[in-house]
């Protein structure tokens, strides 16, 4: 939360003739998550905002130039686990309207790039405070109606997440004012943080409500216009985070809310001579067709765009001998089926050695059979609620499928594949005696497990063989007590994980604790979370200021 002293100091403005952004010292923490027990009041203002949103359908316009626009193109957001509720009515931005968009948006780049830190900062704040009090509940609910998220997995998203991003962001934005050069008696030298030259397209996915508020919200932080695309099957959430932006105080015109067919987006705004900047969560081909598009039109921009992506894993569990077996299940049942597998960080293989499988097994199963799957609107109770939407459903069908039908596969558990109500599909656990299936190389983005058993003795050779199994390289996690192979592990998987989890599970990723991300063909490694990552939406300018006039122009070793 924010300091009540840096709030005064913020509200109160600087003290004349002080440089006071180099004196603040920004202390934030991270949002305390909420437990929702009975009889608490976060759990009663929840259930309340839930059932305000009952069988409710919202308008969700394009915003462009401040105002609400509709196309013909009309679309809805149905909710994943009662797929008949249309949970928001929202339209897509056409090639005409998204360049209104980019027209407006560079309308008032400028302007917002010269608004000093300080006030673009205090509106992140603003809009951080609306998230941690008066707008959590509706926040969450309508990430849990639209996206299907548990209790749990909405708060640590919309909540905690979000808030983190907003506060972390602006404490690292008004810290890097303060990282000046040295100066010398003779001159003065200084920073300039500017935006970039043009408009930033940011293009969120549906898994994390806080994605789409970081991806957009961090580019604005620091000075850039951006168009904002939304995920199909996560706008309403989204939408929210945009109003709440805006009753902070955010200029109508530096953020423009533009659903939109993928393909028209990525075309018309790559091939906009303002492009400066992609900001990217999705798919690996996805972000591959964008990076190519941006190639073709180098020769239009006015300077090189900046290209920040996030692509998803193939994300590991690796159990050595000493590993201690609760731990690891439970761990595991977390990672592979929170959120029914759709985080890019969530474990999808796990190597068990043969001396503890046995171990490892019985409690998995014993686990698995615990698992509530349902409606989490309805019954908090429940861990486990359905996929996204009718691709997501068809796609796991299908690999479920093939492990049925492999004969290097058996399912242990789960699979059971049922869209009668909504996109249900069981938390499934495969066993692989092919440690090269695809199933144990291609990202699913479900809920599915599998298991790969390996002879005890031959550790050094399966963490080799975890190294090179997958082109991703987002998660990982070992589970060991010797602290020998704990270090023989992270050096031999030093590529494979750009977050490696030891004794923990692969997914949760906390702002400014474990700054996310991954490279090979997870993506870009920019590390949302950390201070390193308003550096991508820079463009720093040195100034030196002489002090003392040059005389002649001749050296003294002339004379």
């Amino acid at each position: 939360m924010l300091l009540p002293a840096l709030r005064r100091a913020l509200l109160g403005g600087p003290r004349a003739g002080l440089r006071w952004q180099h004196r603040i010292t920004v202390e934030v923490t991270n949002e305390p998550i909420l437990e929702f027990k009975q009889g608490s009041p976060e759990r009663a203002a929840l259930q309340k905002a839930l059932n305000d949103l009952k069988g409710q359908t919202e308008a969700v316009p394009c915003v462009v130039g401040g105002e609400e626009v509709w196309t013909s193109d009309v679309r809805y957001q149905l909710s994943p686990f009662s797929h008949s509720h249309k949970v928001a009515k929202f339209c897509y931005a056409d090639k005409d309207l998204l360049n209104k968009a980019i027209n407006a948006a560079m309308a008032v780049r400028k302007e917002w790039d010269l608004k000093p830190v300080q006030e673009r900062a205090q509106i992140f704040f603003k809009a951080a405070d609306m998230l941690s009090g008066p707008r959590r509940a509706e926040m969450l609910a309508k990430t849990m109606i639209g996206q299907g998220k548990t209790v749990m997995q909405a708060e640590i998203d919309a909540a905690a997440e979000l808030i983190d991003f907003f506060r972390f962001n602006a404490k690292y934005a008004l810290e890097l004012e303060n990282s000046q050069p040295i100066s010398v008696p003779t001159s003065t030298n200084s920073m300039v943080y500017r935006g970039l030259e043009g408009f930033v397209a940011a293009v969120s996915p549906f898994n994390f409500t806080a994605i789409g508020g970081n991806l957009a919200g961090a580019p604005a932080l620091m000075g850039n216009v951006v168009l904002w695309k939304p995920s199909d099957t996560a706008v309403l959430s989204n939408f929210t985070i945009y109003r709440i932006l805006l009753e902070a105080g955010l200029p109508p015109n530096v953020i423009q809310f533009v659903p939109a067919d993928g393909a028209v987006f990525g075309e018309t705004v790559t091939s906009s001579e303002h492009f400066c900047g992609l900001n990217f969560t999705g798919s690996v081909p996805t972000f591959k067709h964008l990076w190519k598009q941006v190639s073709e039109n180098l020769d239009r921009y006015r300077t090189f765009p900046r290209l920040a992506g996030e692509c998803g894993g193939k994300n590991f569990h690796f159990v050595h001998s000493s590993a201690d077996v609760p731990s690891v299940v439970n761990g595991t049942l977390r990672s592979a089926f929170e959120y029914s597998g759709q985080k890019c960080s969530a474990c999808s293989r796990l190597y068990a050695p043969d001396a503890l499988w046995p171990q490892i097994k019985a409690k998995l199963l014993a686990e698995h059979g615990k698992i509530k799957v349902g409606d989490p609107a309805q019954d908090f109770a429940t861990f486990f609620s359905a996929v996204i939407d009718d691709k997501s459903f068809a796609r796991i069908k299908k690999w479920i499928q093939h492990a049925k039908t492999s004969p290097n596969l058996s399912i242990l558990a789960g699979g059971t594949c049922d869209d009668t109500v909504g996109y249900f599909v069981e938390p499934c656990i495969v066993e692989s005696k092919d440690p090269k299936d695809p199933i144990m190389e291609e990202e699913i983005f479900g809920p599915v497990l599998t298991v790969y058993v390996y002879p005890e003795k031959q550790y050094k050779e399966i963490l080799q063989l975890i190294d090179t199994t997958s082109p991703y390289g987002l998660t990982g996690a070992v589970f060991a007590q010797d602290k020998n192979v704990i270090q023989e592990a992270r050096t031999l998987l030093r590529n494979a994980a750009g977050n490696f989890y030891i004794n923990d599970k692969s997914t949760g990723a906390i702002v400014a604790q474990q700054p996310f991300g991954g490279a090979r063909i997870s993506g870009t490694n920019d590390k949302p979370g950390s201070p390193y990552y308003l550096l991508r939406w820079t463009s720093p300018q040195a100034v030196k200021e002489t002090h003392v006039p040059l005389g002649d122009w001749r050296y003294a070793y002339m004379q």
